[in-house]
């Protein structure tokens, strides 16, 4: 190749397209300029008044909480719904975006009660009245400024008419709604446990629960069966472990597994400082004896030659003699295992969905009132009253030390230790919570065939995808009242 041909420029000699866009995007000046560029053409309302008579698509989102700033998830999920109904409208459609925002809640009202503490203020000294002004002003506030964010973003939306659930109209619709359930005989007043804060004075929801490493007293206790088809149980004590101690005065029943093999163990010897007697008579799975002997402190213990059967046992409280005098009946469980404690599960039907299910709903057990919605024992509550389980700071309250006594004193308490386990807490102050009874309204599923209709009107939606229809389907077979 000559010395000319090497230097020689050959662009020329190359055909490229033109273009009147520029080579960089520079998307930080460009785009508020589209941005204002559609706001005063008024794109979404143009897009309407031209796809008159197109079939509709219409997207109501799924609303945020008017209670901050967007973060990365929020625009995630809005720019993917932007491209669905962006690409719906250039399939010929009348692609509607209606937007939305839950302004009701525990996380709006967090939020006043934040700036409460920064000012020094009682929180329960203001007007119950005001402190609604306050969150509807604060969730207005952040309404208007997430719009403002939705916007930059590029979402193409009905920004002007969203719907807001502080609405007054969807307020009484609600009101009206409910008033139809009433009529209909659909409504009525039960009691359920319920996740409850302490420190906030509130029921939680599960996705306002967290979870983190808690310290917990565990006791192993003493039940003395009273009755039971199998006489030679009669005098034996049924035994349980449980994490929570202050449940122990909400005990109405126990769970045991009809697969489990249970047994009769005579205490032969203990070493010093155990709480067990020599001589009498515990009843545990079998598979648990070794592991409770040592927690114990049960040095010998002989099996009697007997094949345990539950089924109809009647057992006392261990506190029966100081006001506890109900009866304790034992039921199959079918989440009872012999992973931890003694394969027996101790049911308080106030303070877990699961013993409330089991007690209450399966077998008509009376669901006692026991812990107050501030954590302290109601007074009736024989020996305990006004105790507390935690105090108003997320704090191990005063009722501990008095059960345990109580459970010493009454022969009730076979052995006691520590677990550190993963335990809910709240969301917002961090504190642990507890389970408790609360009176509250339900609709019933069944009354007027509302599952069997909900069931029927899914199976008239589409899904996409389609295994979405199994998720709610199975959520809404399971669902109670």
């Amino acid at each position: 190749m000559s010395e000319n041909e090497r230097n020689r420029d050959f662009r020329d000699t190359v055909t490229t397209p033109e273009t009147a866009f520029p080579m960089r995007g520079n998307l930080p000046t460009r785009e508020p300029e589209w941005l204002a560029h559609w706001e005063k053409m008024d794109l979404f309302n143009r897009l309407r008044e031209e796809s008159a008579g197109r079939p509709k698509f219409v997207l109501h989102d799924g609303p945020p909480y008017a209670n901050g700033n967007l973060h990365i998830g929020h625009a995630l999920n809005k720019i993917l719904k932007d491209v669905i109904n962006r690409s719906h409208q250039m399939l010929g459609k009348d692609a509607h975006y209606v937007p939305g925002w839950d302004c009701h809640g525990l996380p709006i009202e967090w939020k006043i009660e934040e700036q409460y503490r920064e000012r020094g203020q009682d929180k329960d000294e203001v007007d119950v009245v005001e402190f609604r002004r306050e969150c509807r002003d604060f969730a207005q506030g952040w309404v208007e400024e997430q719009t403002r964010q939705f916007k930059r973003l590029g979402v193409l939306g009905n920004w002007d008419q969203p719907y807001l659930t502080m609405h007054y109209d969807a307020e009484a619709q609600i009101v009206r709604e409910l008033g139809k359930f009433l009529l209909d005989g659909q409504l009525y007043k039960g009691n359920k446990p319920v996740l409850w804060s302490v420190v906030e004075k509130t029921a939680l929801a599960d996705a306002e629960v967290e979870y983190y490493p808690h310290k917990s007293v565990t006791i192993w206790v003493k039940f003395p069966v009273k009755s039971a088809p199998q006489p030679e149980l009669v005098g034996a004590s049924a035994v349980i472990w449980t994490t929570t101690t202050w449940t122990i005065p909400g005990n109405r029943a126990m769970a045991f597994h009809d697969d489990i093999a249970y047994g009769v163990y005579r205490v032969d010897a203990v070493a010093e400082g155990s709480l067990a007697q020599v001589g009498e008579r515990l009843i545990i799975a079998d598979e648990t004896a070794e592991a409770t002997a040592a927690s114990a402190k049960i040095e010998a213990w002989t099996r009697e030659d007997l094949k345990v059967d539950l089924t109809g046992v009647v057992a006392a409280h261990p506190l029966a003699e100081q006001g506890f005098d109900h009866e304790v009946p034992m039921f199959h469980g079918d989440y009872v295992t012999t992973e931890q404690g003694t394969g027996l599960v101790h049911i308080a039907p106030g303070h877990g969905f699961d013993d409330w299910q089991l007690a209450t709903v399966q077998h008509g057990v009376e669901v006692p009132m026991t812990v107050a919605e501030d954590g302290a024992f109601y007074d009736h509550v024989p020996l305990f009253g006004g105790l507390t389980v935690y105090d108003q700071k997320g704090k191990d309250g005063t009722a501990l030390g008095p059960i345990l006594r109580a459970l010493i004193e009454a022969g009730g308490l076979l052995a006691k230790g520590k677990l550190e386990h993963s335990y809910p807490h709240s969301w917002r102050s961090k504190a642990p919570l507890i389970f408790r009874n609360t009176a509250q309204w339900f609709i019933s599923m069944e009354e007027k065939g509302l599952r069997a209709g909900a069931l029927k009107a899914l199976g008239d939606t589409s899904f996409v995808p389609e295994q979405g229809r199994n998720r709610i389907t199975s959520m809404i077979e399971s669902r109670p009242d």
